[in-house]
């Protein structure tokens, strides 16, 4: 590494840390509720939002799961619940993100995550959750969780990028060796056995652990404004992006499929819109009438609440989903086993004694009925894989 010399006092402290922390001169705290971390040695840009809602929807439909993050570039202090109709620059672009997909779910930021816990195991027993997800906390020490997961970019191996500024690491690279589960992201459609050993070997990682990879998947465009959102501009030939996010090749690869023609305008991660930045969106909107005004997910939670954005460009605004895929079905159930694990039985309990209650009581209304044959179960819905990426077809990009 480069910036180990050039960045000596920063690498030197990034070391020192870590070491009082492995050695215990440094205190971290252990829960015993299951607290799983997701989170990156890179800084943005691994996809680590799509996996956190992958993860959050498997565990949901088995317990109450809480979701914890710092709330990144917010506004408020301290601890704070996140509700759906908070804005951005109160809770954060990402954890609103989150709590507007998945409404059921407890989401709370806290830049201190071990007073974020005390605070969530102090609820009532009806609202404390059975499972807690750390989103973004590598680099948060304070605490031990039960399983770590890092996501490492396939195309961006640990070992041969470098420290901030010169590089987009946030902590030493064999850091990565903490993480009980690795995720390489952005991984391309198949990859043999050969392959994957190398991706292992690249970020020199240990025998035990446990290695997946996946893709992102983009979805079909949903508009920003629920109600205003006119479809038919998805349909369009053209389209103008603008995006805040800390990687945007891969949507400008899948637009470039999509679309004839293609603007785009690029700003920091996390950008604030300003208002120069929305009458610039409208002079655009103004000039090309029939074009697509197209942005992330995450940079339209911080759309939602701007008062100055005029119906015209509300209509024809929309934001691009984007989930992640396992590249096969057998490494999806396998992560998705190993996540349920972490599942506690009492959360499932109750589940259980209403199916059979439920079921007890229908028979008891219907003695007489003439019994019939069970209907055959549905097929669970798997992903698979994706078809592999045509060359770009030419998009204009300026």
């Amino acid at each position: 590494m480069i910036s180990k010399f050039l960045l000596f006092p920063y690498y030197l402290t990034l070391k020192i840390r870590n070491h009082l922390y492995d050695t215990g001169k440094l205190k971290s705290t252990r829960y015993d509720i299951p607290v799983l971390s997701v989170g990156n040695i890179a800084a943005g840009g691994t996809g680590k939002t799509p996996m956190v809602e992958l993860m959050l929807k498997i565990l949901s439909e088995k317990s109450k799961v809480a979701v914890l993050s710092r709330g990144y570039k917010r506004k408020s202090k301290g601890f704070r619940l996140v509700n759906c109709d908070d804005s951005a620059e109160i809770v954060g672009d990402e954890p609103l993100q989150i709590k507007r997909k998945f409404p059921q779910a407890i989401v709370a930021v806290d830049i201190e995550r071990t007073n974020a816990i005390e605070q969530l195991l102090s609820l009532n027993q009806s609202e404390r959750p059975d499972i807690i997800l750390l989103d973004d906390a590598m680099q948060y020490r304070k605490l031990i969780p039960s399983e770590t997961f890092a996501l490492v970019d396939y195309n961006r191996p640990l070992f041969k990028d470098e420290l901030l500024p010169i590089g987009r690491l946030r902590d030493i690279p064999n850091q990565i060796r903490r993480a009980e589960t690795v995720i390489l992201t952005k991984s391309p459609e198949y990859l043999n056995e050969w392959e994957i050993g190398r991706a292992r070997q690249a970020n020199r990682l240990r025998p035990e652990q446990n290695l997946y990879f996946t893709k992102l998947h983009y979805c079909t465009p949903k508009a920003v404004f629920e109600g205003i959102g006119d479809n038919h501009y998805i349909y369009s030939k053209e389209v103008f992006l603008f995006s805040g996010i800390a990687d945007d090749k891969l949507i400008l690869l899948h637009l470039s499929e999509k679309y004839e023609w293609i603007a785009h305008k690029r700003f920091s991660d996390h950008h604030s819109f300003t208002k120069h930045d929305i009458n610039s969106l409208r002079r655009f909107a103004q000039k090309h009438p029939r074009t697509l005004l197209l942005t992330t997910e995450k940079d339209a939670q911080r759309l939602l609440h701007r008062d100055n954005l005029g119906d015209d460009v509300k209509k024809r605004l929309f934001y691009l989903p984007v989930e992640t895929e396992f590249l096969t079905w057998d490494e999806y159930f396998r992560f998705q086993k190993a996540l349920l694990e972490y599942v506690p039985a009492k959360a499932t309990e109750p589940q259980e004694e209403e199916k059979a209650e439920a079921a007890a009581s229908k028979q008891e209304e219907v003695p007489e009925m003439e019994q019939k044959e069970s209907p055959e179960p549905q097929k669970e819905e798997k992903p698979g894989y994706l078809k592999p990426m045509e060359p770009v077809n030419g998009g204009l990009l300026f």
